[in-house]
């Protein structure tokens, strides 16, 4: 959540992070959505591109 710190704040917290994942949730003319996407990992090759999640029978999560 942004606009609660500082953007200083904000930058020395991800500086001494290995990683950050963002989550939403888009709402699409009543169609819910869980996403992910990776901002920064640090020594992984990863790719920025939104993934779909899905909510499995006994709570799993996997990838659509």
């Amino acid at each position: 959540m942004k606009g609660i710190h500082s953007d200083w704040a904000y930058k020395q917290l991800e500086g001494s992070s290995d990683g950050i994942i963002d989550f939403r949730i888009d709402d699409v003319n009543g169609n819910i959505r869980d996403l992910f996407q990776i901002r920064t990992m640090r020594d992984v090759r990863f790719t920025r591109e939104l993934a779909e999640l899905r909510l499995g029978q006994h709570f799993e999560i996997s990838l659509r």
